[in-house]
């Protein structure tokens, strides 16, 4: 097919949906499918290049308040008309939420093209951390009308699908994420960079990894971290990420290690010197770094939702605790970092099911559900949105 695949954030922009992105349209090229990616120009990657080149159509951005690092598309109809009037694509897919994906979905509907859609982040449940709680209601209903009016809505979990379905989105398909299991590996386990970070065979390392920010819950980490040293006074606690609240968590844990933005071989070594990975998060609709600590071999604690919840079982391969039992959470925390046998025997098991969780069977998955898209349309199973939202 001719997909043209429309997304906000792409490499070298660091987070699970960017890379995802990527990975996605490399299989699909893979595949023999002819594949225009929508995106933001980005000044790191594009200086001097013309709008339309190498299989990308470049658009218009301004930076995201609080994150500076990234970029959101401006509105584009016009420009995605006049590109695919010449292009002619046989589907849209839209990864991400922002005014260019609203443009991308109209021009589609407009040139008769079936669009599908990925519900990758819960910006309404940010809502909570950075507005007030009627923000909620209102970036919840944004949300839902851009999806409802597309042909499908990819989610990451069934737990996610069960939800949305409830608030009233409609045409979900669960459609997973995958994990490099032959990157992430314990094997990438560094002994130069555990003497860096004052940790020697006997020390428990504390692993968070992520962008530092609110809608992270990070302050759960933090406190199971001190409950941690009560007992373990030798232990070091390594936070991998920046964000708006870097600052901030460093006050609140001086003795912390801010390892910064890693990627690529780097990030793989500072999963695998690690001995034990908490992810308090509890606004993920999926969270890629939950199966990259499963991959290098860490046990992870973590709260019982979205991917944590689909493949962490407590005392198999991992912990569990309910959503917003912060006590057990940090009870969890220091089971783990007291008991070494136990690490251990869960960090392999947490290794041998994130090799179950490879991504091209995953990627398959997808690419069959976009040709169904694909066909439905074609043999004129209709479009059944709200017509008004056209």
């Amino acid at each position: 097919m001719r997909i043209a695949y429309v997304t906000e954030t792409w490499p070298p922009e660091l987070n699970g949906v960017s890379l995802t992105a990527a990975r996605t349209v490399a299989f699909l090229q893979a595949r023999g499918h002819d594949v225009m990616v929508v995106r933001p120009r980005q000044s790191a990657i594009d200086a001097g290049k013309p709008a339309l080149a190498d299989d990308t159509l470049r658009v218009p951005g301004v930076p995201i308040p609080l994150y500076p690092d990234l970029r959101m598309g401006l509105p584009a109809r016009r420009r995605l008309l006049r590109a695919w009037a010449a292009y002619r694509p046989d589907l849209v897919h839209v990864a991400t939420e922002g005014p260019l994906g609203w443009s991308a979905i109209r021009a589609a509907r407009q040139l008769g093209v079936p669009v599908t859609s990925d519900f990758r982040t819960r910006f309404d449940e940010y809502g909570r951390h950075y507005a007030w709680e009627g923000a909620v209601t209102l970036v919840r209903a944004y949300l839902r009308a851009f999806h409802n009016r597309t042909n499908r809505t990819f989610v990451p979990t069934r737990e996610l699908q069960r939800q949305l379905s409830d608030l009233d989105f409609e045409r979900l398909t669960v459609s997973t994420r995958g994990v490099d299991a032959h990157r992430f590996t314990p094997q990438a386990r560094s002994h130069a960079l555990r003497a860096q970070w004052g940790a020697d065979a006997d020390t428990p390392v504390v692993l968070a990894v992520g962008r530092l920010a609110l809608e992270k819950n990070l302050g759960v980490a933090l406190d199971a971290f001190d409950a941690v040293r009560e007992r373990v006074p030798q232990a070091r606690l390594v936070m991998v990420g920046d964000g708006p609240q870097r600052n901030a968590l460093r006050r609140r844990c001086p003795d912390a290690i801010f390892a910064g933005t890693q990627h690529g071989e780097a990030l793989a070594a500072h999963y695998a010197s690690a001995d034990m990975f908490l992810f308090p998060s509890v606004t993920e609709t999926f969270g890629n770094v939950v199966v990259e600590a499963m991959a290098s071999g860490l046990p992870v604690v973590a709260f019982d939702t979205a991917a944590a919840g689909m493949h962490v079982r407590s005392h198999e391969n991992g912990w569990l605790a309910p959503v917003g039992d912060a006590a057990l959470f940090t009870q969890a925390a220091i089971t783990l970092a007291t008991d070494v046998g136990l690490r251990q025997r869960l960090g392999k098991a947490a290794r041998l099911t994130a090799q179950s969780l490879d991504w091209p069977r995953v990627l398959e998955r997808f690419e069959a559900a976009l040709i169904a898209v694909h066909d439905a349309a074609t043999n004129g199973e209709a479009y059944h949105g709200d017509p008004r939202l056209a």
